[in-house]
């Protein structure tokens, strides 16, 4: 009886590490310490079995030359990193109800949000939930982007995980969710009339932005802490140049703006406002 050997796993050098970091960075903006040396190397690894390449030397050379046309897509979803969840940061929410949605409501003017970094679509989808729930009959609209295409496929469904469900609000879930029954059991999806409102497209912070219009109110949450500060100062002042007048930019609590030359203005921990 012959014995079966498995392939080894493939390791990383310095060098094709700092090549593997500096493609990435140019792609998406985002900064890998060296402390990710093992995150890349495992990440990339089944690509590596893909193509029966030994050499992460061999992989780089694979991106840059584009003789696979869509591997450079599939490296970047593999690299970045995508943790959300329902209602993540509620005060957040309870500000744009509050306080964005309440002079929306009075003055009757619509109302545009730009979840600028969406994963896996539980952000655009909360603050969908909060928009149907609080705004009337006033119109309002939801642009929802991310780089990753992987991530961006998934939102679309508005399919979850039961377990996904317990940050949302019980009114919410009730009005805006149903459950899977029969071969979807344990999971549910977002109502088809309030998901049907965000419009989601695939959008690199780091690169000029398309044509988005202006908008209300800007989510860019939980992804500076990826940037190295010059990556930071070029995003925020694209993001900035897409609020109106009086328009909001919401970013995550660990994050801040105090190292960025920038118009806005900081009205509460994480929320800014252009004058």
């Amino acid at each position: 009886m012959s014995t079966l050997v498995l392939p080894s796993a493939p390791q990383i050098t310095d060098g094709e590490f700092r090549d593997l970091r500096g493609w990435i960075h140019r792609q998406a903006g985002i900064h890998l310490s060296d402390q990710k040396k093992a995150l890349v190397c495992g990440r990339l690894a089944p690509r590596m079995r893909h193509y029966r390449l030994s050499r992460f030397a061999d992989y780089f050379r694979l991106l840059q030359e584009g003789a696979q046309p869509g591997e450079p897509q599939v490296a970047v979803d593999l690299l970045t990193t995508n943790e959300t969840h329902f209602f993540r940061e509620p005060a957040h929410f309870d500000y744009l109800r509050e306080q964005i949605v309440a002079a929306h409501r009075s003055s009757g003017k619509p109302l545009r949000v730009w979840s600028a970094a969406c994963s896996s679509g539980e952000e655009p989808y909360s603050i969908a939930m909060t928009l149907a729930s609080a705004m009337g009959g006033v119109p309002w609209d939801i642009v929802a982007s991310d780089l990753s295409s992987r991530v961006l496929e998934r939102a679309r469904t508005a399919h979850y995980p039961m377990a996904r469900a317990r940050t949302i609000p019980r009114e919410h879930l009730l009005a805006f969710c149903l459950k899977g029954t029969g071969a979807h059991e344990g999971s549910f999806i977002v109502a088809p009339q309030l998901a049907s409102r965000v419009r989601f497209m695939q959008v690199n912070l780091n690169q000029a932005l398309p044509r988005l219009g202006e908008f209300d109110l800007v989510f860019l949450r939980n992804v500076m802490i990826y940037f190295d500060a010059p990556t930071k100062q070029q995003v925020v002042e694209r993001i900035a140049s897409c609020l109106r007048p009086g328009g909001h930019l919401m970013i995550g609590h660990s994050e801040s703006l105090a190292t960025i030359a920038c118009s806005l203005k900081p009205l509460a921990p994480s929320i800014y406002r252009r004058p």
